[in-house]
Parts: C-alpha cells; structure tokens; sequence
C-alpha cells in the first residue's frame, strides 16, 4: 500500500511538505499535527501528482493550451464565456487581486455570491494567484460570517453586490478584513477593466492549502476543513473519472451551492476537468432546473433526492431527453424516489456519499453496478469499512460506524475536534452503515439518526423511505421523542401531497403501511402534519430541527 510517506518516490516531495507558495504561512501553520492526521492512499496512479501543482492551471489553461479555448466553459441566464474568456477574466482578477489590493499567496479570500460566472472566475483566480478560498453560503448571515472571517483571518473579500449587506455588516466588525470589492456594482468590473488580460500562476505545491471549506455549524460553532491543490484534482481523477465517466461534449447542471463542495465539484471541477461545460444557475429549485435541463439541453445533473422527488412529478412537461446521467447525494436517497425517477425518465439515479471533510464522493457506484437502496462500493483508491465504537470491522450485515481513507482526509483548521472526526488513520464520519456481503455498503444514518426504542435501534431514513412510498406523502421527517416513561419513540413529521388532508384517519393509514413496508416495530407512533420540513440551503434535511421540536 503506498502512503503519503512514500510520496517522495514520486514526486520528488518530502514525507512532510514540499516547499511552500505561501508568503502567509497561516494556513500551513495551522493545520492538525501530522499524527492526528488520517492515512492517505496513493495507490492509483490518477492520485500521484508533480510536486508544483497549480490546481486553476490544470482546470482551466490547460484547456485554453489543448485547444478548448473556445469551447462554451459556462453557460449563465446572463452570459455564455469560452475557457479563453474565462481565462481572461480570472487573469485580470488576478492581478486586481495582487496589484491593487495587495493579496499575496496564502492569504484567506472570502467569497460570497450565488452561483454565476463571476463566482466561478473569482474563485479561480484566488487559486491561480495562491490565495486560500473561503467560499460562504449566500444565505448566511453577518454573525456566521463573522465566525468564518475570525477562524479563518480571512484578509480579503469578493462579494456579489447583490449580498452586500450582510457583507458589509460582518467587514465592519471584522478585526482581520483589510479589503473588500464587489461585482455587479461596476466596482470590481471596472478594476479588471484596467488591468492586462495576462498573468503568470502562483508556484504552489502540490499540498498548499488552497480551499477552506467550512461545515454547517449545525452541532456548535462551524469547523473549516482545510484541503491542497491535489485535493481538488483529486476528486476529479477519482470519483469522476471512474465512476461518473464524462466527456467533453457533457454539461454539467445541478442545485447546490458553489459554497457547498458537491456544487464544486460537480458544476466546475468535473466538467473542467475534461474541457467539457458547467451550467450555472442563481436560483436552481427543482422548477428552474427542469426548465434549464430543457433549454441548455443538459447531460449530467447534480441535485438532492428531495429535488428528484418534485422534478419526477413534474418531468412530464419537459423535454429531458439530454439527459444521460445523475447524481443523487446530500442526504439518503430513498427507494421511492429511486424508483419514480426512473419512472419519469428512465435514468437510473447514482447515489453517492461524500463530505466536506473529504471534499466529495467517496462510495459511489457506476451506472452498470447500481443497487437500488445501496449507496455503492468505494470509489477506486478509497477503502472503507464498518467499525465498531473502538475502531474495530464489525462482521458484515451488521451496523457500526463508517470510516474511510483515501487520497483526501479531514484536516480541521486549528480544531481540537480533528481527534474525534480522525481515529487510528481513518476518518469516522458519523454515518452509520452496513456493509453486505460482497462489498455494497447500505446507509442506515446518521449516529444521531438512530432512535432506540423499546430496545430496538430503529434508524430514521429507513422510516421515512417507507412514508414517502405512499401517494400522500410529499416530505417527510422521523427522530426520536420522549415517550413520558423516560425512553424514546418513533415520532415522523410529514408534509402532505396536494388533495390530501391531515388527521387521525391518516395518520392510522400512514402507520399500516409503514408496517406492511417494513419490520413493524419501527412504524412511527406519532405523526404529526406539517406544510413543509426544514430544510438547509442546499436541501438537506434539518432533522437537528425536527428533534428541537420533538424534545422542547
């Protein structure tokens, strides 16, 4: 098995790091200790990279250099841009970025905007100059950004203006922001206006730290997980090249975030990987997506399994006939949707868990090996396997927690929690599986998902993925709840189909049919309506909500 201590063979690295970029030395400077880091696989030959790596030349000029210069690189409502005109406008970033606001490589740029072609320029001009991205959601708020602004010692902003506000507000109580611009103002358009088309890529090494990606903050304050340039190649050489397989002629389009790691990789890093072409849209609900799929005669589309859900309803109306290909992840995706969106399309949906401590996908399956109701096998160059809470494989078709290694690991900025997230080399995510016999690993949630009751363990999705088979279930929720005796119950809030009306006659129908999907123990013995569930800006379900609810 080759390590990360055997990079040196390779690339002419050091076991520790090759010479940094980084004239702030923050962010080297703050990573975990080596030992409390997990082991990196470089079994594949895709995973071993020179020991300079600048991961924006590799995504973006080397398209311009292989003759895709004026292949579409974005698609907007509002612009179409080549990889030529994109290259243009990420050098012209750059040296805005360096000339006029005195960026220097290593430095923390916050980037702030929905997703447009602007994001994705300024994104690739902080990597191409050396800076360190700290991408943000663009509905958070000034306290959350301000956690991320202090955590961080961000020194440098780029928002859209039409964020300005709450940007503003968290720069003004920022101790560390020095400079901030704006696009869509004219501020920032105006700047690179004026300077050259031309600018030479930062030096960086392979392991520089090029991305701060902060999680949700759902449990305590957020953690910002700290990934290389190889990183950002490497779920690109992983997870889809083996297993999503595209062309260059694919366009790529999906829902979430260019803040959120899956809207990263699948809608910039995958498609420019392979010269092919991101679809980039502001407001991605499934309505606008299935409209967009229609007009940009999409390929490939990236989206959570509660947007399958309605755009399977709703694909009746629509041409979706480019389609080949997509991608479910972000939350489990139950059999039904499964199910009913092949139904509607005859595309067979790729499951596939990932996270922001491991950047993308690492168990996924390929089109050929899909098991409805499995999420996959590792990605090649991964390994996971069950554990049990010391750490230990527990025997197969039982439940225990999931850990994985590969090429990428969890490397918490400057966070006493790296010791829980990271144990004996492998990353715990906090998901709990079982693996079958031959290797397919099946989710059954996560650790807080896991409900006991009357001394069975009972997990949360698999009792939504029987609600949401019955024809009156549009959304649906299930946690634990006090049952007043000291123990806990299975308690499931849903969201009702149009037609349909909420009571005690329902409610009886929904608990039957749960017994009669599935072991009848787990049926829920409270259910109460709601018109919607909560959900995060990327689509997950917020079940910390639900609980809040169910324990005041």
């Amino acid at each position: 098995m080759q390590t990360d201590t055997m990079i040196a063979a390779w690339s002419g690295a050091t076991p520790d790091f090759a010479p940094s970029a980084h004239l702030d030395s923050f962010p080297r400077d703050n990573l975990p200790p080596r030992e409390q880091w997990p082991e990196l696989l470089f079994d594949l030959d895709d995973y071993r990279y020179p020991t300079r790596l600048n991961c924006a030349v590799e995504l973006l000029d080397r398209n311009v250099e292989r003759g895709r210069g004026d292949h579409p690189a974005i698609i907007t409502p509002e612009e179409t841009l080549t990889y030529r005109q994109l290259q243009e406008r990420v050098n012209r970033i750059c040296n805005v970025l360096t000339r006029e606001l005195g960026m220097v490589p290593g430095n923390r740029v916050m980037l702030r905007s929905a997703n447009n072609a602007w994001m994705t320029a300024t994104y690739l001009a902080v990597l191409k100059a050396g800076g360190v991205v700290v991408a943000t959601m663009p509905l958070l708020r000034a306290k959350e950004l301000g956690q991320m602004l202090e955590k961080a010692r961000v020194s440098h902003a780029l928002c859209d203006a039409k964020l300005r506000e709450e940007m503003d507000k968290a720069a003004a109580a920022s101790g560390h922001l020095r400079h901030l611009a704006f696009w869509g103002d004219g501020d920032l358009e105006s700047r690179c206006a004026a300077q050259p088309a031309e600018f030479t890529a930062c030096d960086t090494a392979a392991d520089d730290v090029c991305l701060i990606g902060f999680t949700s903050g759902t449990t305590g304050l957020p953690k910002g997980t700290m990934h290389f340039h190889r990183d950002m190649l490497a779920i690109c050489d992983g997870y889809s090249r083996h297993v999503l397989r595209p062309g260059p002629d694919d366009r790529f389009i999906g829902s979430a975030p260019l803040a959120f790691t899956f809207g990263l990789g699948g809608l910039v890093l995958f498609p420019f990987r392979v010269g092919a072409t991101g679809i980039l849209l502001e407001k991605a609900g499934p309505d606008e997506l299935l409209s967009a799929i229609e007009k940009y005669r999409a390929t490939i589309t990236f989206t959570a399994p509660t947007a399958y859900r309605v755009m399977a309803g709703k694909a009746e109306g629509f041409d979706l006939s480019s389609l080949r290909k997509c991608v479910s992840a972000g939350e489990t995706l139950p059999r039904a949707i499964f199910d009913a969106w092949e139904r509607a399309t005859g595309i067979r949906l790729m499951d596939g868990i990932g996270g922001t401590e491991m950047l993308h996908i690492f168990i996924a399956a390929p089109e050929d090996s899909l098991r409805p109701g499995c999420t996959g096998l590792p990605v090649p160059g991964y390994q996971a396997r069950v554990v049990n809470a010391d750490g230990r494989e527990v025997p197969r078709g039982t439940p225990g927690w999931l850990a994985v290694r590969g090429p990428i690991g969890c490397r918490y900025l400057d966070d006493p929690r790296q010791a829980d997230y990271v144990r004996g080399g492998w990353n715990i995510t906090g998901d709990v599986y079982i693996q079958d016999e031959d290797g397919y690993f099946r989710y059954q949630g996560r650790g807080d998902d896991m409900i006991v009751a009357a001394g069975y363990n009972i997990a949360g999705p698999e009792v939504e993925g029987a609600l949401l088979t019955h024809p009156a279930v549009r959304e649906c929720g299930v946690v634990g709840a006090p049952d007043g005796k000291g123990g806990m119950l299975v308690k499931a809030y849903v969201a009702l189909r149009p037609g349909h009306e909420p009571g005690e006659a329902l409610a009886k129908a929904l608990q039957e049919h749960v017994k009669a999907e599935i072991a009848p123990y787990k049926y829920p013995r409270v259910i109460e309506f709601l018109e919607a569930l909560p959900r995060t800006e990327s689509g997950k379900l917020q079940r910390f909500a639900l609980r809040r609810m169910a324990n005041p």
